[in-house]
């Protein structure tokens, strides 16, 4: 828990708001670029033990929302391995640092999820550095805008699918064997999975199938004792934005959601160490949004 989250305040006023410094980054972006750079609560997340003991796999561990989650998780005594791309390792060294001041091991995996080979490396480097998968966090995805249906290529239809729900599969495949009884598999879905945006339809797409993925996915495992769940963030301030984006829509980027801006991946973490906890444990197969206030069905 943040001392933000304990203090009186108004949440609207909490963080900063739009209008942004114009900005564009190439793919994938980096947390470093961006400005304000988003907040993943170095200076303010308190870990309780929560997940003392334990070990974690977070894709896309090394910025946003990930880095917030690697961060909480750490200071919840748990373990970690990150996976990200090999772009994005200065981004991964500062999330690296911040699970180590913590206390807690971290191990680094550059790679691309979109092949199925490496994301079966991912789950057997884990075992082999800790002894045990507990926490999956499938967090990882790609973004971008298209003007309509008619010009989206193939090829990134095609690499938006296999990095968003494809690779949940090849990773789930892989993890669960290793997975204990009170094991926990969190997705990350998205607000476009039910309100989904036309220019971001690929993505919007994948994340209505991490949807139906976990529901269905959380009946079979639960018979091994592991839980899944996921989180449906509404619009947050992350490299995958000024990434995906042109200049002048990332500079006003969640300023028409009831909060009136963009959620910090600060704000996230909480929910992932709710799901990840056995505070959560009958909660399976459930959808939490994290929207500002954006209703989910």
């Amino acid at each position: 828990m943040t001392d933000d989250q304990t203090s009186q305040q108004d949440p609207r006023e909490q963080y900063p708001q739009p209008e942004f410094p114009q900005q564009e980054q190439e793919h994938p972006g980096l947390d470093s670029e961006m400005r304000p750079e988003p907040d993943y609560g170095y200076e303010t997340y308190r870990g309780h033990g929560r997940l003392e003991g334990k070990a974690a796999i977070i894709t896309g561990g090394d910025s946003g929302i990930g880095r917030a989650v690697a961060l909480a998780f750490a200071r919840e005594g748990a373990d970690i391995l990150i996976s990200y791309l090999e772009e994005e390792e200065s981004d991964a060294r500062e999330t690296a640092r911040a699970v180590e001041e913590s206390g807690k091991r971290v191990v680094k995996m550059p790679g691309d999820i979109s092949d199925e080979t490496y994301c079966q490396s991912v789950v057997e480097r884990t075992v082999e550095e800790f002894g045990q998968v507990d926490i999956l966090v499938n967090n990882a995805a790609y973004q971008m805008t298209f003007d309509g249906i008619t010009e989206i290529p193939s090829d990134l239809l095609l690499h938006t699918f296999k990095t968003n729900i494809i690779a949940m599969f090849w990773l789930c495949k892989a993890a669960i064997p290793h997975m204990r009884e009170g094991g926990s598999i969190i997705n990350v879905s998205s607000i476009q999975a039910y309100q989904p945006s036309p220019p971001l339809l690929p993505y919007s797409a994948t994340k209505g199938a991490i949807v139906t993925f976990t529901k269905g996915l959380a009946q079979e495992v639960v018979q091994k004792g592991i839980r899944v769940n996921a989180v449906a963030p509404g619009p947050v301030w992350t490299p995958i934005i000024p990434a995906s984006m042109p200049a002048d829509q990332a500079a006003q980027f969640g300023g028409t959601s009831p909060m009136g801006r963009p959620a910090q991946p600060a704000e996230l973490a909480p929910a992932f160490v709710f799901l990840a906890s056995q505070e959560s444990s009958f909660v399976n197969g459930e959808i939490l949004g994290v929207t500002g206030g954006q209703p989910l069905p």
